[in-house]
């Protein structure tokens, strides 16, 4: 009999009813890839937690197993990048969405999808960071490249208590920045502190309509919450600076004008992290190496194990999760 192992499914009936269960998979009912994975860690992001739970059309493929990012190890390849042995990380493009993704004991991909584990990086440390921490540096990377440095003044990230918010504070703050937090959790003010922001403000300031512009109170942003959210960050943002955009917890929407835009010459950042080329995922990977102080990694993150995994996807659409979850295999 072929080795058989854990996998969760997420199915739908001719009525586009969603169920989820956990049933045993073996290698020959994953999808096609030249690269298998051993799974040895892997997260519950938002993206995740949509998908379980069925709150929005994540899953474009039935059956699925879900689970948008890994770490592991290699047990076969096909792809001359790879030989088995191989430490791995795998975020986005699709796996998840489209394609058998984490939350099985093995997956297969291509290995075009993959990079390599940075030195002194554990799976579960890389899954602490995982595709919210990747993309906090990503949204970074773009501030830095369009000039908000330190000494442009300070900066705000919005969801500050999730993964994405997290992460940006945490790196934000290590590189010198000024880092303005909002949150609705007036609770988690000592955690934020902790990652480095200083300063805390409630998320009501930005939540509810804006005007097309507002008193400048910061040089740029990390905003994981779009909506009246971005749209205040926007009008509050100083001449010249920059917002980088890459999540939707607040909604798709973008209430706002083109003000900020046309009279203080504000840049909008749109960040991608699921298709992001291989060169700048490569950058932002040596960068979380660096920039990154492993040592807030235990108090981004929360452990659970494979049977915890649904329960967490639950919790992180409520929003009763705060950082990171991580998933050992």
């Amino acid at each position: 009999m072929p080795d058989t192992f854990k996998a969760i499914l997420v199915s739908r009936d001719a009525d586009k009813n969603q169920s989820v269960a956990v049933t045993d998979l073996t290698e020959a009912d994953l999808m096609e890839g030249d690269v298998t994975v051993a799974v040895e860690a892997t997260t519950v992001n938002y993206k995740d937690g949509l998908a379980i739970t069925g709150k929005a059309p994540v899953v474009r493929r039935w059956p699925l197993v879900p689970g948008i990012d890994f770490a592991g190890t290699v047990l076969s390849s096909d792809h001359p990048d790879w030989r088995k042995g191989d430490k791995v990380i795998l975020n986005g493009w699709g796996v998840g969405e489209t394609h058998y993704g984490a939350y099985a004991g093995r997956a297969r991909v291509k290995g075009d999808w993959l990079v390599p584990l940075p030195d002194g990086i554990s799976a579960h440390d890389a899954m602490a960071v995982g595709t919210a921490g990747y993309t906090a540096m990503l949204s970074v990377m773009a501030l830095e490249r369009h000039g908000i440095v330190p000494k442009r003044g300070p900066v705000v990230v919005t969801g500050a208590a999730g993964g994405v918010g997290s992460v940006a504070i945490a790196v934000l703050s290590g590189l010198g920045y000024h880092v303005i937090a909002s949150t609705g959790r007036s609770s988690e003010a000592d955690y934020l502190r902790d990652l480095g922001a200083a300063e805390i403000i409630a998320r009501e300031e930005l939540s509810g309509p804006g005007k097309p512009l507002a008193k400048e109170r910061w040089a740029g942003g990390v905003d994981a919450v779009g909506s009246h959210t971005l749209a205040n960050v926007l009008s509050m943002t100083a001449y010249g600076g920059a917002v980088a955009a890459c999540g939707l917890a607040g909604g798709m929407d973008l209430p706002s004008s083109v003000a900020p835009f046309i009279l203080r010459g504000v840049s909008l950042l749109g960040i991608d992290s699921v298709m992001a080329p291989k060169e700048l995922r490569l950058e932002a990977w040596r960068r979380i190496g660096t920039d990154l102080d492993v040592g807030k990694l235990a108090a981004l993150s929360t452990t659970i194990g494979f049977d915890g995994i649904v329960d967490a996807a639950r919790d992180i659409v409520e929003g009763r999760i705060r950082g990171r979850v991580v998933v050992d295999m």
